[in-house]
């Protein structure tokens, strides 16, 4: 599955669209991203959401925040 991904994101592609990632596909889009890009959107979560209360643990652990 990881190969995958890799290729698809490789293309220009991502690993989900308007749905989400849901629980099957974080763990791969936290390996494939560009650790930058991850790396805003948990400064972005903690700005809106810094008690961590709001989908705890869904896309970033919750002791990575």
């Amino acid at each position: 599955m990881t190969d995958i991904f890799a290729l698809a994101m490789e293309l220009g592609g991502a690993i989900s669209g308007e749905h989400g990632l849901g629980h099957a596909k974080t763990p791969y889009f936290l390996q494939l991203e560009d650790p930058a890009k991850i790396a805003l959107m948990r400064r972005i979560k903690q700005s809106f959401d810094p008690a961590g209360i709001l989908n705890p643990g869904i896309l970033f652990p919750a002791e990575t925040m």
